[in-house]
C-alpha cells in the first residue's frame, strides 16, 4: 500500500510510452501525487509529483503532441495541493494520537489491570468501547481484595464514549476507598451513589436526560462457600454450576446511582452458593443487547449453558470471538464483562 503511488506512476508512464499518442495516457499522471497525499509525508509527495513532471517532459520529447504544457500545469497543481493535503493529513493524525494517549491514560486510572488472582479466585476481565476510537466508555469494573473479601463491581453509565468516562471515574473511585472501609456493602453502595451524585451535581450533564449509572456489587468472602450480591438496576450475574445455569436475580433490586435521592436508598444484599468450580460472569447490557444483523439479541443465557468448563480467561476470550462474530464486528453499545472462578482448594 504504501508504494501504491510508485506502482501507480510506473503503470501510467509505461501505458503512455507504449500506447498510441492520442491515447494520451500521460494525462494521467497528477494522479499519482494526489494517491501519495492520502499516505506520504509531504516531501515525499512533493518529490513524487516532481519526478511525474520529469516524465512527462521526457514524454513529450519523443511523443511532441501530447499537449505537455496543459498536462504539466495539472502535475504542478495537483502536487501543491497534495502537500498541503498531507500537511493537514499529518496535522490530524498527530492530534488523533495525542487524543488515543489521553483515552488510554484514562482507561488506565479507571480501568485499571485486575489481579488475575486473588487466592482461591481466579479473575479475568474484557472490556470493548463502542466507540473505538475512544477506547473507553461508560462501563466499568473493579475488582479490590479487601478485609470482608474479594469484592467486585461492575456496571454502566447512561451513555457511551468519553462523555461518560467522568462519571465511570468517580463511581470506581469511590468504590476502591469505600470497599476497604466499610464493612456493609449497603454502605459501600451509599457512598458510591453519593458520590455520582456529586459528580453529576458538578458535571451536568449535556440535555435534558439525568445520568445515572446501574451497578452490581459482589462480595466473595475469603472462606468461598457463598457470595453477597447488591443489585441496583443491573443485569442479574450468571451463575454456571456443573453445567447448570442460573441468573441470581434479586427479588428486590436496589436503587440506581444518583437516583437514591428520588426513589428511596433501601438497598438489598441477596446470598447465593458459590462452592468450587462454580463460573460466575458479570456482564453489563452491552453483551445481552448486541445484535446481529437480523435484529436479534445475542442469546447469553443459551451460550454460557453450552460452555464446558474452563478457566476465566478462556471463557472471555470464546465470549468476545463469539460476540464480534454475531454482530458482525459492529457493536452498538459499551462491553464489559468479569468473569470469576473458585478454585478447588
Amino acid at each position: 500500500m504504501r508504494l501504491s503511488p510508485v506502482i501507480l506512476t510506473v503503470v501510467i508512464a509505461s501505458l503512455a510510452y507504449t500506447t498510441p499518442p492520442e491515447m494520451a495516457f500521460s494525462r494521467l499522471l497528477p494522479a499519482a501525487p494526489a494517491l501519495a497525499a492520502a499516505m506520504w509525508p509531504v516531501l515525499p509527495t512533493v518529490l513524487l509529483g516532481t519526478v511525474c513532471l520529469f516524465l512527462m517532459i521526457g514524454l513529450s520529447l519523443v511523443f511532441p503532441d501530447l499537449g505537455t504544457w496543459w498536462t504539466a500545469a495539472g502535475i504542478i497543481a495537483v502536487t501543491v495541493a497534495a502537500a498541503y493535503g498531507s500537511h493537514v493529513r499529518l496535522q490530524r493524525e498527530r492530534t488523533l494520537f495525542q487524543v488515543r494517549l489521553v483515552a488510554d491514560a484514562a482507561q488506565q486510572v479507571v480501568l485499571s489491570p485486575l489481579p488475575r488472582r486473588i487466592g482461591n479466585v481466579e479473575i479475568e476481565s474484557l472490556y470493548l468501547a463502542a466507540a473505538a476510537e475512544a477506547r473507553i466508555g461508560g462501563d466499568f469494573y473493579e475488582v479490590v481484595d479487601t478485609p470482608y473479601g474479594v469484592r467486585l463491581l461492575i456496571g454502566d453509565v447512561r451513555g457511551k464514549g468519553l462523555p461518560a468516562v467522568g462519571a465511570a471515574a468517580a463511581i470506581v473511585n469511590a468504590f476502591r476507598e469505600a470497599a476497604y472501609g466499610e464493612a456493609d456493602m449497603v454502605n459501600v453502595a451509599r457512598r458510591l451513589d453519593a458520590s455520582s451524585t456529586r459528580y453529576n451535581a458538578a458535571f451536568p450533564p449535556e440535555g435534558p436526560m439525568e445520568r445515572f449509572a446501574t451497578a452490581l456489587l459482589v462480595e466473595i468472602p475469603h472462606e468461598g462457600r457463598r457470595i453477597y450480591v447488591l443489585n441496583c438496576g443491573h443485569p442479574p450475574p450468571l451463575l454456571l454450576n456443573r453445567r447448570k445455569l442460573r441468573f441470581l436475580e434479586s427479588p428486590t433490586p436496589s436503587p440506581l446511582l444518583s437516583l437514591a435521592e428520588l426513589i428511596g436508598d433501601q438497598y438489598n444484599v441477596d446470598t447465593f452458593d458459590f462452592t468450587p468450580g462454580d463460573l460466575l460472569l458479570l456482564y453489563t447490557d452491552g453483551i445481552a443487547e448486541a445484535r446481529a444483523r437480523d435484529g436479534e439479541f445475542f442469546p447469553l443465557a443459551a451460550w454460557m449453558g453450552r460452555q464446558p468448563p474452563t478457566p476465566p480467561r478462556e471463557l472471555l476470550t470464546a465470549l468476545h470471538r463469539d460476540l464480534l462474530r454475531y454482530s458482525r464486528g459492529r457493536l452498538d453499545d459499551d462491553i464489559a464483562a468479569l468473569a470469576v472462578r473458585l478454585r478447588e482448594t
